[in-house]
Protein backbone atom coordinates (compact mmCIF):
# COMPACT_ATOMS: atom_id res chain seq x y z
CA UNK A 1 0.00 0.00 0.00
CA UNK A 2 3.03 2.53 1.31
CA UNK A 3 4.67 1.52 -2.55
CA UNK A 4 1.23 2.77 -4.55
CA UNK A 5 0.56 5.77 -2.67
CA UNK A 6 4.42 6.53 -3.14
CA UNK A 7 4.36 5.96 -7.10
CA UNK A 8 1.33 8.38 -7.05
CA UNK A 9 2.89 11.36 -5.65
CA UNK A 10 5.67 10.86 -7.89
CA UNK A 11 4.11 10.56 -10.52
CA UNK A 12 2.12 13.53 -9.96
CA UNK A 13 5.15 15.78 -8.70
CA UNK A 14 6.95 14.64 -12.09
CA UNK A 15 4.14 15.99 -14.45
CA UNK A 16 3.58 12.00 -15.99
CA UNK A 17 6.64 11.22 -16.49
CA UNK A 18 7.15 7.56 -15.14
CA UNK A 19 10.41 6.75 -13.62
CA UNK A 20 9.43 4.65 -11.54
CA UNK A 21 7.64 2.83 -13.59
CA UNK A 22 10.73 2.36 -15.50
CA UNK A 23 11.96 0.25 -12.32
CA UNK A 24 9.57 -2.19 -12.36
CA UNK A 25 9.57 -6.11 -14.06
CA UNK A 26 8.58 -5.72 -17.70
CA UNK A 27 5.76 -8.33 -16.36
CA UNK A 28 4.35 -6.29 -13.58
CA UNK A 29 4.21 -3.21 -15.86
CA UNK A 30 2.67 -4.79 -18.46
CA UNK A 31 -0.41 -6.39 -16.38
CA UNK A 32 -0.90 -3.32 -14.08
CA UNK A 33 -3.68 -1.01 -15.08
CA UNK A 34 -2.21 1.92 -16.49
CA UNK A 35 -1.51 4.88 -13.67
CA UNK A 36 -4.26 7.88 -13.96
CA UNK A 37 -3.51 10.65 -15.25
CA UNK A 38 -2.82 12.99 -12.83
CA UNK A 39 -5.30 15.78 -13.35
CA UNK A 40 -7.94 13.66 -13.61
CA UNK A 41 -10.77 11.87 -11.30
CA UNK A 42 -12.03 8.21 -11.48
CA UNK A 43 -15.75 8.08 -12.38
CA UNK A 44 -16.84 4.82 -12.92
CA UNK A 45 -15.04 1.67 -13.47
CA UNK A 46 -16.24 -1.98 -15.26
CA UNK A 47 -14.97 -5.39 -14.88
CA UNK A 48 -14.57 -6.79 -18.88
CA UNK A 49 -15.00 -10.65 -19.20
CA UNK A 50 -15.50 -12.21 -22.47
CA UNK A 51 -15.05 -14.37 -25.07
CA UNK A 52 -15.28 -11.99 -27.95
CA UNK A 53 -14.97 -7.97 -26.59
CA UNK A 54 -14.94 -5.66 -29.65
CA UNK A 55 -12.01 -3.85 -30.67
CA UNK A 56 -11.71 -1.94 -33.60
CA UNK A 57 -8.25 -1.37 -35.22
CA UNK A 58 -9.60 1.25 -37.55
CA UNK A 59 -12.47 4.16 -37.94
CA UNK A 60 -15.75 2.85 -37.31
CA UNK A 61 -18.90 4.07 -39.39
CA UNK A 62 -22.23 2.66 -39.02
CA UNK A 63 -24.16 1.62 -41.74
CA UNK A 64 -28.27 0.01 -41.21
CA UNK A 65 -27.42 -0.09 -37.65
CA UNK A 66 -24.92 -2.47 -38.26
CA UNK A 67 -20.84 -1.49 -36.81
CA UNK A 68 -19.12 -1.33 -39.78
CA UNK A 69 -15.12 -0.92 -39.37
CA UNK A 70 -12.08 -2.19 -42.28
CA UNK A 71 -10.01 -3.99 -39.33
CA UNK A 72 -11.94 -5.07 -36.16
CA UNK A 73 -11.97 -8.43 -33.83
CA UNK A 74 -13.68 -10.04 -31.20
CA UNK A 75 -11.14 -11.33 -28.69
CA UNK A 76 -11.51 -13.36 -25.24
CA UNK A 77 -10.28 -11.03 -22.51
CA UNK A 78 -10.47 -10.25 -18.69
CA UNK A 79 -9.59 -6.99 -17.50
CA UNK A 80 -10.91 -3.55 -16.51
CA UNK A 81 -12.65 -0.21 -18.16
CA UNK A 82 -12.53 2.82 -16.65
CA UNK A 83 -13.69 6.30 -17.16
CA UNK A 84 -12.16 9.71 -15.99
CA UNK A 85 -13.01 13.14 -15.94
CA UNK A 86 -10.61 16.11 -16.41
CA UNK A 87 -9.99 18.64 -14.42
CA UNK A 88 -11.00 22.15 -15.81
CA UNK A 89 -7.38 23.22 -15.75
CA UNK A 90 -6.21 20.09 -17.77
CA UNK A 91 -6.56 19.64 -21.53
CA UNK A 92 -7.40 16.51 -23.65
CA UNK A 93 -3.93 17.22 -25.63
CA UNK A 94 -2.16 16.55 -22.26
CA UNK A 95 -3.89 13.41 -21.08
CA UNK A 96 -3.71 11.99 -24.22
CA UNK A 97 0.16 12.86 -24.32
CA UNK A 98 0.48 11.47 -20.72
CA UNK A 99 -1.00 8.03 -22.02
CA UNK A 100 1.16 8.16 -25.19
CA UNK A 101 4.46 7.98 -22.97
CA UNK A 102 3.29 5.58 -20.50
CA UNK A 103 2.84 2.83 -22.98
CA UNK A 104 6.05 3.93 -24.72
CA UNK A 105 7.64 3.25 -20.84
CA UNK A 106 5.35 -0.14 -20.97
CA UNK A 107 7.87 -0.95 -24.52
CA UNK A 108 3.85 -1.14 -26.09
CA UNK A 109 3.50 -1.09 -29.63
CA UNK A 110 1.00 1.48 -31.17
CA UNK A 111 -1.30 -1.11 -33.37
CA UNK A 112 -3.85 2.03 -34.13
CA UNK A 113 -4.69 5.43 -33.37
CA UNK A 114 -6.72 8.40 -35.22
CA UNK A 115 -7.57 11.95 -34.25
CA UNK A 116 -10.74 13.67 -34.87
CA UNK A 117 -13.11 12.89 -37.93
CA UNK A 118 -11.20 10.62 -38.91
CA UNK A 119 -11.89 7.92 -36.00
CA UNK A 120 -15.54 8.61 -37.16
CA UNK A 121 -18.61 9.63 -35.04
CA UNK A 122 -18.27 9.94 -31.21
CA UNK A 123 -21.39 8.68 -31.02
CA UNK A 124 -20.59 5.53 -32.11
CA UNK A 125 -17.90 5.02 -30.14
CA UNK A 126 -19.70 6.22 -27.08
CA UNK A 127 -22.62 3.88 -27.31
CA UNK A 128 -21.98 1.06 -29.74
CA UNK A 129 -18.04 0.73 -28.94
CA UNK A 130 -17.89 1.53 -25.45
CA UNK A 131 -21.40 1.64 -23.80
CA UNK A 132 -20.67 4.58 -22.24
CA UNK A 133 -22.91 7.37 -23.33
CA UNK A 134 -21.10 10.12 -21.39
CA UNK A 135 -18.21 10.17 -23.83
CA UNK A 136 -20.20 11.44 -26.55
CA UNK A 137 -18.59 14.32 -27.89
CA UNK A 138 -17.41 16.41 -30.34
CA UNK A 139 -16.41 14.14 -33.72
CA UNK A 140 -13.75 17.19 -34.14
CA UNK A 141 -12.36 16.58 -30.80
CA UNK A 142 -11.08 13.01 -30.03
CA UNK A 143 -9.06 10.36 -29.78
CA UNK A 144 -8.41 6.81 -29.58
CA UNK A 145 -5.41 4.31 -29.82
CA UNK A 146 -4.94 0.56 -29.35
CA UNK A 147 -1.76 -0.92 -27.91
CA UNK A 148 -0.45 -4.24 -27.26
CA UNK A 149 2.05 -4.96 -24.72
CA UNK A 150 3.76 -8.50 -23.74
CA UNK A 151 4.32 -9.76 -20.39
CA UNK A 152 7.67 -11.77 -19.33
CA UNK A 153 5.47 -14.54 -18.83
CA UNK A 154 4.35 -14.52 -22.52
CA UNK A 155 0.70 -13.43 -21.66
CA UNK A 156 -0.28 -10.61 -24.16
CA UNK A 157 -2.43 -7.03 -23.12
CA UNK A 158 -3.83 -4.85 -25.14
CA UNK A 159 -4.62 -0.99 -23.98
CA UNK A 160 -7.70 1.18 -25.20
CA UNK A 161 -6.78 4.96 -24.62
CA UNK A 162 -10.33 7.50 -26.08
CA UNK A 163 -10.55 11.02 -25.37
CA UNK A 164 -13.55 13.27 -26.10
CA UNK A 165 -14.42 16.73 -25.80
CA UNK A 166 -18.57 16.65 -24.60
CA UNK A 167 -19.99 19.68 -25.67
CA UNK A 168 -20.52 21.24 -22.41
CA UNK A 169 -16.62 21.58 -22.57
CA UNK A 170 -16.14 19.02 -19.77
CA UNK A 171 -13.71 16.27 -21.36
CA UNK A 172 -13.17 12.87 -20.80
CA UNK A 173 -10.63 9.70 -20.66
CA UNK A 174 -11.94 6.60 -21.45
CA UNK A 175 -9.35 3.51 -20.43
CA UNK A 176 -9.53 -0.41 -21.52
CA UNK A 177 -6.74 -2.70 -20.02
CA UNK A 178 -7.27 -6.29 -20.25
CA UNK A 179 -5.26 -9.84 -21.12
CA UNK A 180 -5.65 -11.85 -24.23
CA UNK A 181 -7.00 -15.68 -23.84
CA UNK A 182 -5.22 -18.34 -25.54
CA UNK A 183 -5.62 -17.90 -29.53
CA UNK A 184 -6.79 -14.54 -29.65
CA UNK A 185 -5.69 -12.97 -33.03
CA UNK A 186 -4.78 -9.49 -33.34
CA UNK A 187 -3.88 -7.44 -36.00
CA UNK A 188 -0.11 -6.53 -36.42
CA UNK A 189 0.11 -8.40 -32.64
CA UNK A 190 0.31 -11.96 -33.15
CA UNK A 191 3.49 -13.69 -33.34
CA UNK A 192 3.26 -17.18 -36.16
CA UNK A 193 3.47 -20.11 -33.06
CA UNK A 194 -0.23 -18.91 -32.27
CA UNK A 195 -1.73 -22.41 -33.54
CA UNK A 196 -5.44 -21.82 -31.62
CA UNK A 197 -8.00 -19.59 -33.00
CA UNK A 198 -10.82 -19.17 -31.15
CA UNK A 199 -13.46 -20.20 -29.56
CA UNK A 200 -16.17 -18.02 -31.55
CA UNK A 201 -18.79 -18.28 -29.63
CA UNK A 202 -21.97 -18.56 -31.99
CA UNK A 203 -25.30 -18.22 -30.24
CA UNK A 204 -28.21 -20.38 -31.98
CA UNK A 205 -32.37 -20.63 -31.98
CA UNK A 206 -34.61 -22.56 -32.82
CA UNK A 207 -35.17 -26.67 -32.40
CA UNK A 208 -35.87 -28.38 -35.99
CA UNK A 209 -34.62 -25.19 -38.00
CA UNK A 210 -31.99 -22.87 -36.33
CA UNK A 211 -30.78 -19.10 -36.41
CA UNK A 212 -27.31 -18.25 -35.33
CA UNK A 213 -25.85 -14.85 -34.40
CA UNK A 214 -22.73 -13.85 -35.75
CA UNK A 215 -21.30 -11.08 -37.72
CA UNK A 216 -20.41 -11.06 -41.18
CA UNK A 217 -16.65 -10.37 -40.12
CA UNK A 218 -16.84 -12.89 -38.16
CA UNK A 219 -17.16 -15.48 -40.84
CA UNK A 220 -15.11 -14.09 -42.36
CA UNK A 221 -11.90 -14.11 -40.19
CA UNK A 222 -12.78 -18.12 -39.65
CA UNK A 223 -12.56 -18.85 -43.32
CA UNK A 224 -9.71 -17.20 -43.78
CA UNK A 225 -8.08 -19.52 -40.35
CA UNK A 226 -9.48 -22.60 -41.95
CA UNK A 227 -8.05 -21.84 -45.35
CA UNK A 228 -4.61 -22.20 -43.61
CA UNK A 229 -2.90 -26.18 -45.18
CA UNK A 230 -3.57 -28.47 -42.43
CA UNK A 231 -6.06 -26.15 -40.22
CA UNK A 232 -9.31 -28.37 -38.37
CA UNK A 233 -12.40 -26.40 -37.26
CA UNK A 234 -13.38 -27.62 -34.17
CA UNK A 235 -17.63 -27.26 -33.27
CA UNK A 236 -18.33 -27.56 -29.76
CA UNK A 237 -22.26 -27.77 -29.28
CA UNK A 238 -23.95 -26.66 -25.92
CA UNK A 239 -26.90 -26.70 -24.62
CA UNK A 240 -28.66 -25.33 -21.77
CA UNK A 241 -31.55 -27.40 -19.83
CA UNK A 242 -34.80 -26.43 -19.38
CA UNK A 243 -36.90 -26.60 -15.81
CA UNK A 244 -39.25 -29.23 -17.95
CA UNK A 245 -36.92 -30.34 -20.51
CA UNK A 246 -34.82 -33.69 -20.67
CA UNK A 247 -31.31 -34.43 -20.98
CA UNK A 248 -31.87 -36.37 -24.28
CA UNK A 249 -33.54 -33.05 -25.45
CA UNK A 250 -31.12 -30.93 -24.62
CA UNK A 251 -28.46 -32.85 -26.29
CA UNK A 252 -30.61 -33.40 -29.43
CA UNK A 253 -30.97 -29.62 -29.51
CA UNK A 254 -27.03 -29.25 -29.29
CA UNK A 255 -26.64 -31.89 -31.97
CA UNK A 256 -29.15 -30.46 -34.56
CA UNK A 257 -27.72 -27.13 -34.33
CA UNK A 258 -23.90 -28.21 -34.18
CA UNK A 259 -24.48 -30.18 -37.06
CA UNK A 260 -26.74 -27.25 -38.81
CA UNK A 261 -24.33 -24.90 -38.33
CA UNK A 262 -21.56 -27.16 -39.75
CA UNK A 263 -23.66 -27.34 -43.09
CA UNK A 264 -23.11 -23.15 -42.80
CA UNK A 265 -19.63 -23.76 -42.66
CA UNK A 266 -19.49 -26.13 -45.96
CA UNK A 267 -21.53 -23.68 -47.92
CA UNK A 268 -18.71 -20.70 -47.19
CA UNK A 269 -16.02 -22.84 -48.26
CA UNK A 270 -15.16 -25.31 -45.11
CA UNK A 271 -15.57 -28.46 -46.23
CA UNK A 272 -16.82 -31.17 -43.70
CA UNK A 273 -14.10 -33.35 -43.96
CA UNK A 274 -12.01 -30.39 -42.17
CA UNK A 275 -14.35 -29.95 -39.76
CA UNK A 276 -14.79 -32.08 -36.53
CA UNK A 277 -17.85 -31.86 -34.29
CA UNK A 278 -18.17 -32.67 -30.67
CA UNK A 279 -21.83 -32.33 -28.67
CA UNK A 280 -21.25 -31.24 -25.13
CA UNK A 281 -25.05 -30.58 -24.44
CA UNK A 282 -25.34 -29.16 -20.62
CA UNK A 283 -22.35 -31.14 -19.26
CA UNK A 284 -19.79 -28.63 -18.80
CA UNK A 285 -21.16 -24.66 -17.65
CA UNK A 286 -19.17 -22.19 -17.70
CA UNK A 287 -18.45 -19.53 -15.57
CA UNK A 288 -17.65 -17.16 -18.19
CA UNK A 289 -21.64 -14.71 -18.59
CA UNK A 290 -20.27 -14.88 -22.32
CA UNK A 291 -20.27 -18.76 -22.43
CA UNK A 292 -23.88 -19.43 -21.10
CA UNK A 293 -26.54 -21.52 -22.77
CA UNK A 294 -27.40 -22.77 -26.18
CA UNK A 295 -24.51 -21.64 -28.33
CA UNK A 296 -21.39 -23.37 -30.63
CA UNK A 297 -18.23 -22.92 -30.15
CA UNK A 298 -15.84 -22.89 -32.98
CA UNK A 299 -12.01 -23.07 -32.72
CA UNK A 300 -9.47 -23.64 -35.80
CA UNK A 301 -6.66 -25.30 -34.89
CA UNK A 302 -3.42 -24.46 -37.12
CA UNK A 303 -0.76 -27.53 -38.37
Amino acid sequence: MVKQLSTKRLVKSLGGVLVLLATLSMEAVASGFPEPFPQSELETSTGIQSGGHLVLFSPVREVNDEIRSETMARLPVSGEGRMYLLNRDASREEARDYYQRLLQARNASVLFECSGVSCGRSVIWANRIFGQAVLNGRDSQQDYLVAGSLAEDGTRWLTLVYTVTRGNLREYVWVEHFSLGDGAVVPGFDTVSDRIFGPLIVPYEGGFTYKFEWEATDRRNLRERAAEEGAVVVLVGFSSLGAEESLDDSLERARGATESLSEVLARIGIPGEQQKILVVGPFIPMENPDRQGDRVEVTVISR
